[in-house]
């Protein structure tokens, strides 16, 4: 007979992707997960395979969860700079305020780790970061076409500028940083890009 799981393996990555996020995945073991999950290892490796089987899959999971919906709804936002400036005001209440505050984010955290440098672990950095980046284009691309972006700004370089500035509000909190100092960080990249009258 097959064997019949008697658990959800859902409800078990959710909560390797909290614990993970929260604790950082270097300084979590498989004693850890075990803990969290309240499966034995062999009921882990036997779905998840190793460690780095299952921090993948709590990656995949965070990616497909929470940021590519955030993504999405900024891509399809079409006010332009003020859905950019909206994007970071939600990041940075998210990252400094509420359930997970000081968390970071468990895709930027990754990118400090020795993990992220594992090849099936930098797939899924790499992809969320193209996916974000994409987003920040789409984006600005539409502040173009709206008249409130420099004519010589480089969308592609603004693009990946403003991937690189969410990854330091996400590192930057973690680190207890204010969310004032934050949003005039953002404020200050997002002035360098518009017109005199879009300020």
């Amino acid at each position: 007979m097959p064997d019949i799981k008697h658990f959800d393996p859902d409800t078990a990555l959710d909560r390797a992707v909290t614990l993970f996020w929260q604790r950082g995945t270097d300084a979590t073991g498989i004693a850890d997960v075990v803990q969290a999950t309240g499966l034995s290892r062999s009921s882990l490796y036997a779905t998840f395979g190793g460690k780095a089987q299952l921090q993948a899959a709590a990656l995949s999971r965070y990616l497909e969860l929470r940021s590519r919906p955030v993504f999405e709804a900024l891509a399809a936002d079409i006010r332009g700079v003020p859905a950019i400036a909206a994007f970071f005001e939600r990041l940075v209440a998210a990252r400094c305020a509420g359930e997970h505050a000081r968390w970071g984010c468990l895709v930027t955290n990754t990118h400090a780790t020795a993990s992220g440098g594992r090849p099936e672990i930098r797939e899924i950095l790499d992809r969320h970061h193209d996916a974000l980046r994409m987003a920040m284009r789409t984006a600005l691309e539409t502040a173009r076409a709206d008249g409130q972006l420099r004519a010589d700004l480089d969308v592609e370089a603004a693009a990946e500028a403003l991937t690189l500035q969410a990854y330091a509000v996400n590192l930057r909190s973690r680190a207890g940083a204010e969310a004032a100092v934050l949003l005039a960080g953002v404020r200050a990249v997002l002035d360098g890009f518009t017109t005199t009258e879009e300020r």
